[in-house]
């Protein structure tokens, strides 16, 4: 208790209302102590952004670094000494360039970000330690939403930096993403452009891309298979074929596109219409289709001076109905068609009048003019004639009785 009572209390605030009130000695104390209060805690913040400053200025300089060592691995990589000598392809110049300044701006946000993050905190703790349990709490909800509703973005972002940054494609890469194919003509870190043969520019999200498959690093192989009749001396047509190739790849056009000797690897393939050749070459990846279109005219030249005519491997496979009916044997059985005479053209049975007979051969006398039968449906249905139908493989069809036209005569 005593300890208590011997605790003095809190100055109070002083209450201002005049002028002469700041003469006061107790005021002009306690205002004193504001400003000093004040100014330390400015000297504080001035002290976190010259720190902050000084950590970018830092952090500036590591990605410099880090760009540069990049830079540099491509080179030694190539061994060349400066990177005008990597490549006089204008696309591979675009792409080093996009590539470096991708991979700088990645870093330099990542470094904003997390100075202004740290910047924020400390200020906060400076100017009102008590707000910073709740302004922790509010970045730990904010995050938490951030990480629902932003992780493709965030996804994009991750497997962009790693695309960047291992050089996997770049600018005038023909490249196959399983979501696209074509060349690439812009890569960020959230988004890679893709424009296929057709024209059409495919955007794809980094974060969607499992696979790459680069066409253009590195080397390329051309495979040319070659189907010549079944009775074509293989030997002959090696042999033109391999020479035909030598002497493209010794020409000063070709010389600096292909990379190795062609090499022929012989019969891939037996059918009962041809016999496929195969024939390879190995040349820079840039320059594979180019070599290839040369090499098909020069091989298709060299089998006419053989006097070879090429088998037609092009055909038409029928499915469903038409191919069953062009099976021999799969035939529906044929039958000749029966015409049934229609309502109108259905001839109207009428009966006849009986001749004349003796009357000594029939025992009483007919009258000459005997009125005829009225027509009725039950006499028609009764008298109706029967059509035989001749079907295959029948013996001897029944006769069909002449039907009675509507406009005959009653006399026989």
């Amino acid at each position: 208790m005593s300890v208590l009572a011997e605790t003095p209390d809190p100055s109070p605030t002083p209450t201002i209302t005049s002028p002469a009130d700041l003469t006061n000695p107790d005021n002009l104390s306690w205002l004193g102590g504001q400003l000093l209060s004040f100014g330390g805690t400015m000297l504080k913040v001035l002290g976190v952004i010259i720190g902050i400053a000084v950590a970018a200025w830092i952090l500036r300089v590591i990605i410099r670094r880090v760009v540069d060592r990049i830079v540099n691995g491509a080179k030694s990589k190539a061994r060349v000494d400066d990177t005008q000598a990597l490549d006089r392809s204008p696309l591979s110049a675009v792409r080093l360039v996009q590539r470096t300044r991708t991979l700088g701006t990645i870093l330099q946000n990542i470094v904003n970000v997390v100075l202004v993050i740290v910047a924020l905190v400390w200020v906060a703790s400076i100017v009102a330690p008590d707000a910073l349990a709740s302004l922790t709490l509010l970045t730990a909800a904010v995050g938490a939403g951030l990480g629902f509703g932003a992780q493709n973005i965030v996804k994009d972002v991750l497997n962009g930096i790693f695309i960047v940054a291992e050089d996997q494609i770049g600018i005038g890469d023909v490249v196959d993403l399983g979501l696209a194919t074509g060349i690439v003509e812009f890569v960020s870190v959230r988004i890679t452009h893709v424009r296929d043969v057709n024209g059409t520019l495919w955007y794809v999200r980094n974060g969607e891309i499992t696979r790459i498959g680069n066409m253009s690093q590195g080397w390329s192989r051309v495979i040319i298979d070659l189907a010549v009749p079944t009775d074509a001396d293989i030997d002959d047509v090696e042999k033109a074929m391999l020479s035909a190739a030598k002497t493209m790849a010794k020409e000063n056009k070709w010389r600096s596109r292909i990379i190795e000797q062609p090499e022929i690897w012989g019969l891939e393939s037996i059918s009962g219409d041809a016999l496929v050749i195969r024939l390879v070459m190995k040349t820079r990846s840039s320059a594979k289709d180019d070599v290839a279109r040369e090499l098909r005219a020069r091989l298709k030249r060299a089998i006419d001076e053989l006097g070879i005519a090429l088998p037609h491997l092009n055909s038409i496979v029928l499915t469903g109905a038409e191919g069953a009916q062009s099976i021999r044997g799969a035939h529906p059985p044929q039958t000749k068609e029966t015409a049934l005479p229609s309502g109108a053209e259905r001839p109207v049975w009428r009966p006849r009048r009986r001749p004349k007979a003796s009357a000594a051969a029939q025992g009483d006398e007919t009258p000459e003019d005997e009125p005829a039968k009225p027509v009725t449906k039950k006499t028609m249905r009764d008298a109706a004639p029967t059509t035989a139908v001749e079907l295959p493989g029948a013996d001897t069809p029944k006769p069909t009785p002449p039907a009675v036209r509507a406009d005959e005569g009653d006399h026989p």
